[in-house]
């Protein structure tokens, strides 16, 4: 077996382990026993065996005003790389939340229909309800079978919605069908709450889609602060949209 990169994988350095496996071999010795022993100027072994005692590798001691040094018992060694492996197999659950919590949004754009189609079939693996602004008009303009394509497939595999919409003759259309549908949609008054866009929110996801001048485009945020922040917003629409009068 190949010692040195033993070593060089603990984390040593190539002079560090030349160091440290001539103390091994020496038992207890100076410096310059060592050096000699590794082949290594004596100056740098001393500074070397300084940091292998700093690290645990190597310890000291002066006797009749000679420092000696000795390499730490593999033995022992490995006890302390278990101890450390077993502290930080402890601490992953906090780290992953750590890493969770700061780690950058992940965003995927799509352009054009059949692109944007993409956002929607994600939204059909989702494990939790989908929250939903919608104008029930435009998607339906751009997608005349969304409702064979999507919404029955929804349905089908029982992925609550909930949405808010504009309360126009499509909105309305759309809210007769709520049970049939799996869904609830309220209604808001058309003129101060209209809006082009869609926006779906589920698990730690928000996927928006723009109808707009005949280009259709949408991106999907993958992000657990932003997806919860979202679902909070909706909720305070959601209540809104519950005082509102549907006729």
């Amino acid at each position: 077996m190949n010692l040195p990169n033993v070593l060089t994988n603990l984390g040593l350095q190539a002079k560090e382990s030349k160091v440290y496996l001539a103390a091994l071999e020496l038992g207890t010795a100076p410096a310059s026993d060592i050096a000699l022993r590794a082949k290594m100027n004596r100056v740098s072994t001393y500074d070397i065996l300084k940091k292998l005692i700093e690290r645990g590798f190597v310890s000291t001691h002066i006797q009749k005003k000679v420092k000696y040094f000795s390499a730490t018992s593999p033995d022992l060694l490995r006890q302390d790389f278990r101890k450390k492996y077993m502290d930080f197999k402890e601490a992953l659950p906090d780290l992953r939340r750590l890493q969770g919590t700061s780690s950058h949004p992940h965003i995927r754009y799509y352009e054009g229909l059949e692109a944007v189609k993409k956002i929607y079939a994600d939204t059909l693996n989702s494990r939790t309800e989908i929250l939903n602004y919608a104008d029930s008009k435009s998607i339906r303009e751009f997608w005349p079978t969304y409702d064979e394509d999507y919404v029955n497939e929804r349905v089908k595999r029982r992925l609550y919605l909930r949405g808010i919409s504009p309360k126009d003759e499509h909105g309305r259309r759309v809210a007769a069908e709520n049970e049939k549908k799996y869904r609830e949609i309220r209604l808001v008054q058309a003129g101060p709450f209209s809006f082009a866009n869609e926006i779906n929110i589920y698990d730690d996801k928000v996927g928006i889609v723009s109808f707009s001048k005949n280009e259709v485009m949408g991106m999907i945020i993958e992000s657990p602060e932003i997806a919860n922040t979202q679902r909070a917003i909706f909720m305070m629409a959601w209540e809104f949209a519950g005082m509102q009068r549907v006729d």
